[in-house]
């Protein structure tokens, strides 16, 4: 698929997808959603890709959310039905699945259906410019109950949700909406250390971790050390020690005896 609205760079083993309609500060219409998602699954498929960044055009907005204007369009050409027919795929809780870790690099505000991706993804990096809206209890529609709790917990979650209110780059870093909070000059160079850092690691275990986290959400403590046990028994049998510590061993001379 050739690509209108998004790019699509490659750096290290990180795969960067770039949401470019700086002009709509980056409005999520669908051609977009369905450029992303095919960005994201092809990276997900690429063995060469250990993580994934998504970020914004510009330095207003990482999205100002759905494109209104294509919202507009539709609710003038389509029946309830057939809008329902349209959003029936399931795009962003595969991006939110994708089975390798997803970085948000916000690099400014992230409104209505950019705050649910955000807020979908695995961690986010922010700046000054950073600000989150879940705006939906104010147009009288529903989002983000899937994603958000995951973030910053329920009671958190629900004031923002009720409320719409913005979210500074403050308030969101020490809620845990983002991960690190740095000067907008070094928002890039922070995100792609921490990508890099877990695309260097062991794809087989950073992908085990995550599809672990996701599937023990809803475990008690025994069902979640039986998962990892069944996991690291029959998918992903941990490394011999010579494989795990091969300089360690070589610059302590170790022998496979322990000499």
């Amino acid at each position: 698929m050739s690509y209108e609205h998004i790019l699509v760079e490659v750096e290290d083993r990180v795969a960067v997808i770039t949401l470019n309609r700086p002009k709509q500060m980056n409005a999520m219409n669908r051609k977009l959603n369905v450029e992303l998602h095919d960005a994201v699954k092809k990276a997900e498929a690429d063995d060469g890709i250990g993580c994934i960044v998504i970020t914004g055009a510009g330095d207003r907005a990482f999205s100002a959310g759905g494109d209104i204007k294509e919202q507009l369009s539709d609710d003038a050409k389509y029946s309830d039905q057939e809008q329902d027919e349209m959003r029936s795929h399931k795009r962003q809780y595969e991006i939110a699945a994708c089975a390798k870790p997803v970085i948000g690099m916000m690099n400014g505000l992230a409104f209505g259906g950019a705050a649910v991706l955000a807020s979908s993804l695995d961690i986010r990096i922010g700046c000054e410019n950073t600000k989150f809206r879940f705006l939906a209890a104010a147009y009288g529609r529903i989002n983000s109950t899937w994603t958000l709790p995951n973030q910053v917990g329920w009671p958190v979650a629900k004031e923002l949700l009720f409320t719409a209110r913005v979210v500074e780059a403050e308030e969101a870093h020490r809620i845990g909406l983002l991960n690190y909070l740095v000067p907008r000059e070094q928002l890039r160079a922070k995100t792609m250390e921490v990508a890099k850092l877990i695309a260097s690691n062991h794809l087989g275990a950073v992908i085990g971790v995550k599809a672990l986290m996701l599937q023990q959400m809803s475990m008690n403590l025994e069902q979640q050390y039986d998962a990892e046990k069944d996991y690291t028994t029959h998918v992903l049998r941990g490394a011999k020690a010579k494989e795990a510590f091969p300089d360690f061993i070589a610059r302590k001379k170790l022998a496979a005896d322990g000499g």
